[in-house]
């Protein structure tokens, strides 16, 4: 029998109130039907293959459940497929719920502008690439931190397989193609990965070499999401804040700093020769 493990799932966030009340109705039904197959939790653990104390935390909603509890679950239990249907509802659950929302915006979004001067962005990261980073975050994350946070970020990447493929533009900073975040094997499946999505329909990658001597975006990242109905939400680490703006003119200034940015850095095609460069040094 596991012990329970992070891998077995992870502890609800008290701020996520929607979440929270997710898994506690899951965690529920679970009892009831674990009481009607008159099984006892120890019994159940055994059934399962998992600890008695983490049967006890997902029934009393405290515990999100993976999709593999839940399937051994319904086995066990003879459920049928009814509590493997609940996956769908605990799925979403699992990621932040910052993630969550940032989801649903790029799922909604014809177009995003991004770009990234210290960290390459989120949705260009592999997951070796995202794990070193969080890892190296100060003051240091728990486990459970660094596994939420590259699992959300892998989730995040469903945009690429949205049809019709949104249009998205990204700028990155030379040095963020230079610097061997997780060394340098996992340096060289990153620079390959960016150099796939630059062959994916709607991806345009630019590059932004060090020795530019104009520069438009000093002030630091800016993001763009674009919706079909016209509406667009934007961020930029120098102006407004840093807050998020949906104000069409304040948008509008984020979007004309960001073309100002793509007309200095290098095409998309002397880009990926870029790339494909540093690769060959790495």
């Amino acid at each position: 029998m596991s012990e329970d493990r992070d891998e077995s799932g992870w502890d609800v966030d008290p701020e996520d109130e929607q979440g929270a009340a997710v898994v506690a109705a899951v965690g529920r039904q679970l009892k009831v039907w674990r009481e009607i197959a008159g099984m006892k939790i120890a019994d159940f653990a055994r059934a399962i293959g998992y600890g008695e104390d983490l049967v006890r935390k997902v029934e009393a909603g405290t515990r999100i459940p993976r999709s593999e509890y839940l399937d051994k679950a319904d086995a066990a239990l003879k459920a049928g497929g009814r509590i493997a249907a609940m996956k769908v509802d605990v799925e979403p659950v699992r990621y932040p719920k910052k993630i969550r929302d940032l989801t649903k915006l790029e799922a909604r979004a014809v177009e995003l502008l991004a770009y990234g001067n210290h960290n390459l962005h989120g949705l260009l990261q592999t997951e070796a690439h995202a794990r070193a980073l969080f890892e190296m975050r100060q003051p240091a994350h728990t486990p459970q931190e660094i596994e939420l946070g590259v699992v959300g970020r892998m989730a995040r990447r469903s945009i690429f397989e949205r049809c019709p493929a949104p249009t998205l533009s990204f700028i990155q900073e030379e040095v963020t193609l230079r610097r061997p975040i997780g060394g340098r094997m996992v340096m060289r499946q990153q620079l390959a990965h960016l150099l796939e999505l630059s062959r994916s329909r709607g991806v345009t990658l630019q590059v932004m070499p060090t020795d530019r001597d104009e520069h438009a975006g000093m002030g630091g990242l800016i993001q763009v999401l674009k919706f079909a109905d016209g509406a667009a939400v934007g961020r930029a680490e120098s102006r407004f804040h840093g807050r998020a703006v949906t104000d069409p003119k304040q948008v509008r200034i984020l979007d004309l700093c960001y073309g100002m940015i793509r007309s200095q850095a290098l095409s998309p095609r002397e880009s990926v020769a870029f790339i494909e460069q540093v690769l060959g040094e790495t």
